[in-house]
């Protein structure tokens, strides 16, 4: 009985900690022992707190209770005041001592209303534990677009904690690609994308540009809480879509997505997201409570230089006098290692190298250049018809503009017509 006792008191002050010791690593991997360790923990903290706990439903886990009761905030009524024009941040009581017998209680300001739940703590854990490589590595990826994404969500009115869901979302990479299609920091789908103005062809993905993916997510989640008057109704759309959280609301006849986490009414990835978003925001707030020793990360920045004819980006770097890297890393949104035969393109390079560029641009023969024509296809016009008319073979203008023998024109769209390169005299 005494060894039980200490078992429980300690796997108790673990986890209310919030921080896992190398210690525990032995049995944290065993899921049953930490489903079973959760439930004695919030089992005793609430017991210390006077606080009866509720039965669980057949056939459900046990659901997740707060310290206190009050700090549960139901979804916002439809006369709630617009974004950011609301109260300051709701505040989380938790309890943060090691020894749960001298239980502590500390306030945490959220900007999103929150419930603590035995859910979120096992986010925790597996974010600490079982991914804490990838998510120290998400930290600080993150940390060097912070000041861009806070300051977007700011002219958006938007709860400040919120920048955290791109940590859930993608880790903020611009590579992310999820099964159902979405890409970039943000994972949008292709016609979510281009209904809030991000460009999606044959030469640029803006869904992988940080700052314009950014812009569309705030607009995204403005609109979403102006639907449901509630964050994490709104977030729990901006995963499944709005249609999906919508008729479950129906059919649950509930307001509060926490009355849609008992039911299957959504999938679990959805049912999860939120806690999961809430568990990372809680790392990301004071990573090094929870043993994230992170270094500073200088934020990106960058010059743009307007460009009027297509070129390579090896070239670009090298008449910038940088790497090819740092420039495919400011721009993600190029399809392919060539800039899009617009009539201007922003290209983005490291700070100080913009002059450079365009200087050398302006001084290099036209053999250096790409040997190519911009043309604007016209309606009813064919790949073939248009490699007939410029007297240039197919498969040139396929390679050139990354298509194939399938890909439908588009009226208005512009394509790179191949031309013989000269000859170096």
């Amino acid at each position: 009985m005494r060894i039980r006792f200490f078992f429980v008191v300690l796997l108790s002050g673990i986890l209310t900690a919030g921080v896992v010791p190398t210690a525990a690593r032995a049995w944290l991997p065993d899921r049953y022992r930490l489903d079973e360790g959760l439930r004695l923990s919030s089992s005793l903290v609430l017991a210390q707190s006077g606080t009866e706990p509720e039965e669980p439903a057949a056939g459900d886990p046990p659901p997740g209770a707060t310290l206190d009761s009050s700090h549960r905030i139901d979804a916002a009524p439809r006369s709630s005041p617009p974004v950011g024009e609301g109260t300051s941040g709701t505040s989380l009581l938790e309890v943060t001592t090691t020894d749960p017998l001298e239980a502590m209680e500390e306030t945490l300001d959220f900007d999103v209303p929150i419930v603590r739940t035995p859910k979120i703590d096992k986010h925790v854990l597996f974010f600490t534990f079982h991914i804490r490589d990838h998510f120290e590595l998400w930290l600080q990826r993150f940390e060097r677009h912070r000041p861009m994404i806070k300051q977007v969500f700011a002219e958006f009115n938007l709860p400040a904690d919120l920048i955290f869901l791109s940590l859930v979302e993608s880790g903020f990479s611009t590579n992310a690609v999820s099964r159902a299609k979405a890409v970039g920091p943000w994972q949008f789908i292709k016609p979510t994308a281009k209904m809030y103005g991000l460009r999606v062809d044959n030469w640029i993905d803006e869904r992988r540009d940080p700052v314009k993916s950014t812009l569309a997510a705030a607009q995204y989640l403005r609109d979403l809480y102006h639907v449901f008057g509630s964050w994490p109704l709104a977030m729990a759309a901006y995963n499944a879509g709005e249609r999906k959280v919508g008729r479950a609301l129906v059919r649950a006849r509930a307001d509060d997505f926490w009355d849609l986490t008992d039911t299957k009414l959504l999938k679990r990835e959805t049912r999860e997201y939120v806690p999961r978003f809430l568990a990372a925001t809680l790392i990301a707030k004071d990573p090094s409570r929870y043993g994230f020793m992170l270094s500073p990360q200088p934020p990106v920045e960058y010059e743009e230089a307007v460009l009027t004819r297509p070129i390579h980006l090896r070239m670009a770097a090298k008449a910038a006098g940088v790497t090819y890297q740092e420039l495919k890393a400011l721009n993600p949104e190029l399809r392919r290692d060539l800039t899009p035969p617009d009539p201007t393109y922003r290209l983005k390079v490291p700070v100080g190298s913009k002059d450079l560029l365009l200087s050398n641009l302006v001084s290099y023969p036209d053999w250096k250049r790409v040997q190519a024509t911009r043309y604007q296809v016209r309606r009813g016009e064919t790949l073939h018809h248009i490699a007939t008319r410029h007297h240039t073979p197919l498969s040139a203008i396929l390679e050139a503009n990354a298509l194939d023998k399938s890909s439908k024109l588009r009226p208005g769209e512009w394509l790179l017509i191949p031309q013989p390169a000269k000859v170096k005299s």
